[in-house]
């Protein structure tokens, strides 16, 4: 029997191509939301579009996609980000297709629950809660100290993140997380407060298979303080071995905790003067180009092992026969160019430098409003180096070439 993939997200432009490239016969169904019809490539290959708003329930989901089974046997689930994982796995169950629990996936998205879960568990106790109104975070605050990370339940891409440092500030930033509690794929999951860790910030990019998990890099990432907004990484990070094993080992230890069984995981990680603490941990692989930089500096193609799983292909063995490979030394790193504080963008300038690679993903009439979340990060360079702190060098000094003409009238904001 051919395959016959669910793929759940936006499409992330020619993955599905790749996916039915794979093998012969192998066809696709995409399950989508409407403002994502857009970014589709060759929309017509797909067998079947299912396209449901972001307020459809996952109920209708499962409905729809027990029909689209009943007529075309689904053998197969891909998640090709985040949108919709909790959709997929509610399928998947449904269904009898292996794909990432129920649980887990609620366990990723749910900063909360993930904070109970290794709690529970031991695996780290870093005070946190959901706090419903401002009161219930000032009461968080006043049992914890400041400061006090205040940001929603599942968020995504530093949207509506606040560090509050003292009692004038509680207000503020807990309307600024319920308003982003709504924003892009997530529906509204309220507000949550959690104990400021303080320390450089890591994240752990791991790959698993029937429930074995190999670490394939460390990555430092250097972020805004005010706003946690990420401004860089590097893979590998230069850390010693002692401290790269301890990170290693603790986000093994958050992914065992919820129960993922295959593909990709992205742990983030502060490094506090008592050892790593876990920030959230990711059914996905990094973004920000990470993958990009985990297979410049190691060799290990991130979206081709997940897109190879998601038609049944074993990948840890050759993933381990990369790893095990004899390369010079080689590391990676992407810098986000920050935007101007206002102004209606005219013209991208982008800089004479050969060795970098600079992404651009903002066009003219765009008007800036200052760094609030990561998609408000209008460039990057990316550059790679025999170490993380030439590589990481080249690329500021690329994506500080990196030159924006704006127009500021006076209907802009001051």
């Amino acid at each position: 029997m051919t395959k016959h993939v669910m793929i759940f997200g936006s499409g992330n432009g020619d993955l599905p191509s790749r996916i039915r490239g794979l093998e012969e016969g192998v066809r696709t169904t995409l399950v989508c939301r409407p403002d994502h019809l857009h970014r589709l490539v060759e929309p017509e290959r797909h067998e079947r579009l299912l396209v449901l708003g972001a307020d459809r329930s996952v109920e209708e989901c499962v409905g729809l996609a027990e029909v689209v089974h009943r007529a075309d046997p689904v053998t197969h689930i891909a998640t090709l980000g985040e949108h919709d994982q909790d959709r997929a796995a509610a399928v998947g169950a449904a269904l009898g297709v292996g794909t990432h629990s129920v649980e887990t996936v609620r366990l990723a998205h749910h900063k909360d629950l993930m904070r109970l879960r290794l709690a529970e568990l031991g695996v780290d106790g870093t005070p946190a809660e959901a706090v419903h109104d401002v009161d219930a975070l000032r009461s968080f605050a006043k049992r914890h100290g400041f400061p006090v990370v205040v940001k929603p339940v599942g968020g995504l891409a530093s949207f509506g993140v606040s560090i509050v440092r003292d009692e004038a500030a509680i207000e503020e930033a807990f309307v600024r997380a319920d308003k982003s509690a709504e924003h892009g794929w997530h529906r509204s999951l309220g507000v949550f407060a959690e104990a400021y860790l303080d320390g450089p910030e890591y994240s752990v990019e791991a790959l698993s298979e029937d429930g074995e998990h190999v670490v394939l890099a460390v990555t430092a990432k250097h972020t805004d303080p005010a706003t946690r907004i990420e401004l860089g990484h590097v893979v590998p990070a230069p850390l010693t071995d002692e401290v790269r094993a301890e990170c290693e080992s603790l986000a093994l230890r958050v992914i065992d905790a919820i129960g993922v069984r295959f593909g990709a995981t992205h742990t983030e990680i502060i490094l506090t003067r008592d050892g790593p603490r876990v920030i959230e941990t990711h059914v996905r692989m990094g973004g920000d180009e990470i993958w990009e930089l985990v297979h410049d500096a190691i060799g290990v193609d991130l979206i081709d092992a997940q897109l190879r799983q998601s038609v049944g292909q074993k990948v840890l063995p050759d993933v381990r026969a990369t790893l095990a490979e004899s390369r010079p030394p080689r590391a990676s790193a992407i810098w986000f160019a920050t935007p101007p504080p206002v102004g209606e963008l005219v013209e991208v300038i982008e800089p004479q430098e050969p060795d970098a690679i600079v992404g651009v993903g903002v066009r003219p009439g765009v008007v800036f409003t200052g760094l609030i979340s990561s998609y408000s990060r209008p460039a990057s360079a990316r550059c790679g180096a025999e170490s993380a702190r030439e590589a990481l060098t080249l690329a500021k000094r690329a994506a500080e070439g990196i030159s924006f003409v704006t127009r500021v009238s006076g209907a802009l904001p001051a």
